[in-house]
């Protein structure tokens, strides 16, 4: 078959090289422009554009490209931005969702779903509408959530799967798809800074999921403080001040409910990673002292 691609971040290209390892003949593959990185001001391109020009694919930055090279079916995946009229009109149009749909429409599905503690979720391929995500839906995985999963390790689980769910749809002709139901509908919204700034106030879990989202921070000593990897402490705290360091043995956090985050990987700010153990012998912060204030 004939296709026109977009896409756009990491979790979008294992789709793309199974559609090619697969046969299909990908005519464009459309996506973000490059972003300039760092204080020297190169530009780099997107993991999608980097893929396509190793599988010598053309590449454009315009949407309406996918209706000047006689597609057959227009397929997204993370693409990051809503299609014009035009493209809809022109060609068929599916979508690749990392999600058990209706349940966390929108940009950010894999994040909200860990946010969320759901212990199960999935990829959906379904129609696109100009709407947000409300197409129908041909069919869907499941894939669950382990306790300890990462959103990186999450979407990489769901990219390999959802690949396999693309082409073996395409593979069987796609039929009839059916409507979303209108009960469970949630949406994912874009994570912010703010979303990923760890709030003492909340339980051990909440905040953990947070980390395992990745870019978590906090303050400490009035500079930033990202906390790269972390697990609920077995131990508890009741009545210490949320955010409040509790000494040895390692790098542990008052939670609001009294239970105890142990922090295992930061990174100050300025620095690199550092095990817990190299950060508490590098700033000997004291019992009591708390982070976030």
């Amino acid at each position: 078959m004939r296709l026109a691609y977009l896409g756009s971040p990491q979790i979008a290209c294992p789709p793309l090289r199974a559609l090619v390892d697969a046969g299909h003949e990908v005519a464009v593959v459309v996506t973000n422009p490059d972003r300039r990185r760092g204080r020297g001001g190169s530009r780099t391109p997107t993991p999608v554009k980097q893929l396509a020009l190793e599988l010598g694919l053309p590449v454009d930055e315009d949407p309406l490209a996918v209706t000047r090279v006689g597609a057959e079916l227009g397929v997204v995946v993370a693409y990051g931005r809503i299609l014009a009229t035009e493209v809809l009109d022109a060609l068929p149009v599916v979508n690749l969702h990392f999600s058990l749909l209706p349940r966390w429409r929108g940009a950010a599905p894999v994040e909200r779903a860990i946010l969320a503690g759901d212990d199960r979720t999935g990829v959906c391929l379904m129609e696109v509408e100009p709407t947000l995500d409300t197409g129908a839906v041909f069919a869907c995985l499941e894939h669950g959530i382990g306790p300890r999963t990462t959103a990186a390790e999450l979407s990489d689980e769901l990219s390999r799967l959802g690949a396999d769910l693309l082409v073996a749809e395409l593979g069987r002709g796609l039929g009839s798809p059916s409507p979303q139901s209108a009960d469970g509908v949630t949406y994912a919204a874009k994570l912010t800074s703010a979303d990923r700034r760890l709030d003492w106030s909340g339980s051990a879990t909440e905040l953990d999921r947070v980390v395992r989202v990745g870019g978590a921070w906090t303050e400490f000593r009035g500079r930033r403080l990202r906390v790269q990897a972390a697990a609920p402490d077995t131990g508890s705290a009741p009545g210490t001040r949320p955010g409040a360091l509790l000494g040895p043995p390692g790098l542990r956090v008052a939670c609001g409910d009294g239970s105890v985050l142990e922090l295992l990987v930061v990174r100050p700010e300025g620095r690199g990673d550092q095990v817990a153990a190299d950060f508490l012998s590098g700033y000997r912060p004291r019992t009591g002292e708390a982070l976030g204030a």
